[in-house]
């Protein structure tokens, strides 16, 4: 497609395999060495059963029907108005960062389970640095410090004239693929960008501390500013400041944390013994929530003409997209005051967090194994990993499990709502019995009061997502929390002392200090 047609996209490609399989879990457990990255928070409990057809029936009700995008000209009911769009992305973002396995394909080989030091999930950013610059030099500059940007200017954003895109090979014909520390990070354009926000964020800092520093304190420095803001901005974003506050009371928002040594954190539910594991209850069901989030369409920026038809199937990554499309970051994050709320210069939010994904999720194109509905993938691999149902954990959890005839199927719009199936309309099988991908995702309609209503993760999936991302930075030994737990962001560096991750993109683009 020209790339002068459109600057809103379908995204039947923005899902791609870090979506539909969970790397690691599939492969059978034979390593003497083997001590466990992926692990269960709640061993005690039984797994749910479901037929399969039944699973199936669910998945199909949750993928919503295609339909005409609303445009900006008016608020679409299907919005999210307390999660601006970006946040989908830095979700995914997360996501790679914390399964990354940087462990040499010699390593792999010797000991193919186990490697315990190489597998373990933690927010160091090692997606975006790899092995460092001693191991991988062709990811970094000749100084051994800043990392390397792709000389391949990209346009369209007019508050960023240095926007680069990633380092791509360019000696292949066809496929340019980025030379980054994950790949990963090159399969849609949104979150492509978002790699390169880290690279120049790296830079940036690196400037700012100047002549003397290592790649030692740049790296810290970076990888502790990006663990403040998971913990200060998008964890409250998507679970909200009281479920925060239950896990790390001594959290506050203006950012005047107290010390953690007087106000404990409380993980309830997300134990271990060496160093944390991957909670399949977070990776194959909870963390899924961004799925309903995606938007069927995104405006990249203000530049590009906006015919809105037809629908193109245009982010998917792996391959140099058109110069014009660089990312205009005020579309995703609120990052300039005074943003209006309709137009083609609004914040896009994202979509509500509901039991609704939108129709290009029906049919992802690189599916070879005949399921190609990521709704269904999801409910099928919840019910091969033997997760617990929604209100087994929730009992578990000692709050109240939602009653069947409050469990529905679909959109959280004032339209859609009332006209909802409850779960058990879609089968009997799910009486007091629903898939727990589900149910995360059906919690927060309870939250429910109109369209504006903003919407977050429900008591479950909040306090699973909050636990195992808190527990993750906190049982990290090179984290903030565990080595300067008092520690602050760079003043320089932060608006009325939030630093999060529009300040973070600030920085990276120049606007801030």
């Amino acid at each position: 497609m020209p790339a002068d047609q459109s600057a809103s996209f379908s995204l039947a490609n923005v899902i791609r395999a870090h979506g539909v399989g969970v790397r690691g879990l599939d492969v059978p457990r034979r390593s003497e060495q083997y001590e466990g990255r992926f692990g269960r928070m709640f061993r005690s409990l039984p797994g749910a059963d479901h037929p399969r057809q039944a699973l199936i029936d669910l998945a199909n009700e949750m993928t919503a029907d295609p339909e005409p995008d609303p445009g900006d000209a008016v608020p679409d009911p299907e919005e999210n108005r307390g999660i601006s769009a970006g946040y989908t992305y830095v979700g995914q973002f997360i996501d790679h960062d914390i399964t990354f396995d940087p462990a040499s394909s010699l390593q792999k080989t010797n000991d193919p389970d186990g490697l315990v030091d190489f597998r373990t999930p933690r927010f160091d950013l090692d997606s975006v640095y790899g092995r460092g610059p001693d191991d991988q030099p062709y990811l970094y500059e000749s100084d051994g410090i800043h990392l390397l940007q792709g000389t391949r200017q990209l346009t369209g954003n007019p508050n960023d004239p240095n926007t680069f895109d990633l380092p791509r090979d360019t000696r292949a014909a066809g496929e340019r693929r980025a030379i980054i520390g994950d790949p990963r990070n090159d399969e849609n354009v949104i979150v492509s960008q978002l790699q390169g926000i880290f690279i120049r964020f790296h830079n940036a800092i690196a400037d700012l501390l100047g002549a003397g520093s290592t790649f030692a304190d740049v790296q810290r420095t970076v990888r502790w500013h990006y663990q403040w803001a998971v913990l200060h901005d998008f964890l409250p974003t998507i679970a909200g400041w009281d479920m925060v506050r239950s896990v790390l009371p001594h959290v506050r928002k203006d950012g005047k944390d107290k010390s953690p040594y007087d106000e404990e954190p409380d993980l309830r539910f997300f134990h271990w013994h060496i160093a944390p594991f991957m909670p399949i209850e977070f990776s194959v069901a909870a963390y899924r929530f961004g799925h309903s989030m995606v938007r069927p369409q995104y405006r990249l920026n203000s530049t590009l003409p906006d015919p809105r038809f037809p629908i193109f199937p245009n982010l998917r990554g792996f391959n140099e997209f058109p110069s014009p499309w660089a990312i205009e970051w005020p579309l995703f994050f609120h990052i300039h005051s005074g943003a209006p709320d309709v137009g083609p210069t609004r914040v896009q939010p994202a979509y509500k967090i509901d039991s609704s994904l939108v129709d290009p999720l029906r049919n992802l194109p690189f599916i070879t194994d005949g399921i190609p509905s990521l709704a269904q993938r999801n409910l099928l691999r919840g019910q091969s990993f033997g997760l617990p149902s929604g209100q087994t954990v929730a009992r578990h959890m000692c709050i109240e499990p939602i009653a069947d005839d409050d469990l529905r199927v679909g959109k959280l719009t004032e339209g859609d709502f009332p006209n909802n199936k409850k779960i058990t309309e879609v089968n009997a099988a799910f009486a007091n019995n629903a898939p727990l991908w589900y149910y995360i995702l059906a919690e927060p309609q309870l939250q429910f009061e109109d369209d504006d209503t903003p919407i977050t993760l429900g008591p479950v999936g909040g306090r699973i997502v909050t636990e195992v991302i808190a527990g993750l930075i906190l049982g990290d030994n090179f984290s903030y929390l565990s080595q300067q737990p008092c520690w602050r962001p760079i003043k320089e560096l932060t608006r009325s002392g939030h630093f999060g991750f529009a300040e973070l993109i600030m920085v990276a683009t120049g606007q801030l200090p």
